[in-house]
């Protein structure tokens, strides 16, 4: 690919405001992710997922579309749409939440962000939760305007991300807590920043607002990483994996709900509000769920690559669940696997036997996340240079 014209597959799917700059940096491959290209190759990807750990990667996710919800009634539509408990939400926090459907279905897991007292952001997930709020909208009876923004994400992720943030905005970016966000300008780019990321690492979610200045911003950021390793990159399988976090359509769908996923601390169902999905998600917790999922270590070999099938889960030759996302981790020296199962399969050290394409292999289940799981590495203290 010596041109950024010569790639595609039509106008139906939507180019990046960063596409010809990753193209530029090395980009090898793409999937599609919400309608658009996502990078997914840039080489080696354990090589990719060292740079993320020992330093920093800078990477592409203007897939991830926002959702802008505003007017008078804003924050109480928001709080139809999922079931965590909004209430004490502040303007300049940004919170994990579900969208559920009325069977309590997960639609989708996105980050939701409070631009103001009236102002949300939903940072999207693999689905079309744009199209989901305005049909809500329609019969809500309140008084929101819905719409997509031009906003365009990148996640600067790894250990040095604090020092290259601190080199772009200065020592106040800092003082930024893990899960908040700030609105700046960078050389006249209006963005906004916060401490979120989709890999279990320190890291941070450059927001451009205007789309215009996407080449810019991917060069600025790069420049000013370049004495800290910072690296082109994509979101790592391996560190995602390993850090327990949910894939859209992989290890989540509309047929799965957040008590199968061990994500009940998003559900509160005492709150007043009556979000959808509220009266299905209380017979599911009333009468437990039939599924659950768990952590795998899977023997033999290393695997070559993720999965791109599920893969078959057997208990003495009948089927009981799927593994949904599979990876070597180099770090752990093990196969690790995501996968869901019947409920009274879930013990710890259970044996089960995975049916791969190239074979069975033994399996045990194990605790989940599978590297650092109380999210200490994320969550920590950014220091002055």
């Amino acid at each position: 690919m010596t041109q950024a014209d010569d790639f595609g597959f039509g106008t139906q799917i939507r180019k990046s405001p960063y596409f010809d700059a990753t193209l530029r940096w090395g980009a090898k491959g793409f999937s599609v992710y919400n309608h658009m290209y996502i990078p997914r190759d840039f080489g080696n990807p354990e090589q990719n997922f060292w740079n993320l750990v020992n330093d920093a990667i800078l990477c592409d996710v203007a897939v991830e579309r926002q959702v802008e919800i505003t007017g008078p009634d804003a924050a109480r539509f928001v709080q139809m749409l999922t079931s965590r408990d909004l209430s004490k939400m502040a303007v300049g926090q940004c919170k994990y939440i579900l969208i559920t459907n009325a069977e309590g279905g997960l639609l989708n897991d996105p980050i939701l962000l409070r631009l103001g007292q009236n102002h949300f952001w939903i940072s999207l997930a693999d689905s079309d939760i744009l199209l989901w709020a305005q049909g809500v909208a329609v019969h809500a009876g309140l008084d929101v305007t819905i719409d997509e923004p031009d906003v365009s994400p990148v996640q600067l992720q790894g250990p040095k991300s604090g020092k290259i943030m601190q080199a772009l905005f200065g020592d106040s970016i800092l003082d930024l807590k893990y899960y908040w966000l700030r609105e700046l300008e960078l050389d006249g780019m209006p963005l906004l920043v916060s401490r979120t990321g989709w890999s279990s690492e320190l890291g941070y979610e450059i927001y451009l607002r205007d789309s215009a200045h996407g080449d810019a911003l991917w060069e600025r950021i790069m420049a000013a990483g370049a004495p800290f390793g910072l690296k082109p990159g994509h979101t790592s399988s391996i560190r995602r994996i390993e850090g327990g976090m949910l894939s859209y359509h992989a290890d989540a769908d509309a047929k799965t709900n957040p008590f199968e996923l061990g994500l009940d601390r998003l559900v509160n169902l005492d709150i007043e509000a009556d979000f959808i999905g509220k009266a299905a998600l209380r017979r599911i917790k009333a009468q437990g769920p039939s599924r659950k999922q768990v952590g795998l270590i899977l023997d033999g070999a290393p695997l070559q690559g993720p999965n791109t099938a599920f893969w078959p889960l057997q208990k003495d030759g009948v089927t009981i669940g799927k593994v949904t996302s599979a990876i070597y981790s180099p770090r752990l020296e093990n196969n690790i696997a995501l996968a869901m199962i019947a409920s009274e399969y879930a013990g710890l050290g259970t044996q089960l036997t995975v049916l791969t394409k190239a074979g069975a292999r033994s399996a045990t289940v194990v605790e989940r996340p599978f590297y650092d799981p109380n999210k200490k590495i994320a969550a920590s203290e950014t220091t002055l240079l």
